[in-house]
């Protein structure tokens, strides 16, 4: 299980610097798009790029905040439950979540592979779109086994007397 852990770790935090990545590329194409508006330059399929590299952020982003527990959580009423009853519910609201990015994950490999097979371009650069969807793919596999490790940890700790 410490394997399994470890793994999903590193890959998360590889993840989370290819989505930091994505977001330095959006600053520097967004930024040479405006300077080279100025001189009638502008840069074509800007408004493309920046939204597949959007994706990219996204996808690739959830896992490894999910691990650092970076979202937003409202713990109003959990907080002033037992520990034990606290880690079960923690424990059945990240099976929830698995569950959830699981039919995800698998929804947006057969969308990809549905793009790939008709052909689907981007408007401006004509682009494939398949290979984002792939990455959105990967991303919610990846946060998929966060949120299962994350459970049976919390399970553990649940049942742990």
């Amino acid at each position: 299980m410490t394997q399994l852990i470890q793994a999903v770790t590193r890959i998360s935090r590889g993840f989370n610097v290819l989505a930091g990545a994505a977001v330095v590329a959006m600053m520097l194409l967004t930024c040479a798009d405006v300077v080279l508006r100025l001189f009638r330059r502008p840069v074509p399929g800007t408004y493309e790029i920046v939204g597949f590299l959007g994706t990219v952020v996204i996808a690739f982003a959830m896992a490894y905040t999910s691990l650092e527990k970076g979202h937003i959580a409202v713990e109003l009423l959990v907080e002033r439950l037992p520990r034990r009853l606290q880690s079960g519910i923690e424990a059945a609201v990240s099976l929830i979540g698995t569950v959830l990015f699981g039919l995800l994950t698998w929804q947006s490999f057969i969308y990809a592979a549905d793009l790939r097979h008709s052909g689907e371009v981007s408007v401006t650069l004509t682009m494939p779109i398949y290979p984002f969807i792939y990455g959105i793919a990967a991303g919610s596999g990846l946060l998929t086994l966060v949120l299962l490790v994350e459970a049976l940890r919390t399970a553990a700790r649940a049942v742990k007397p």
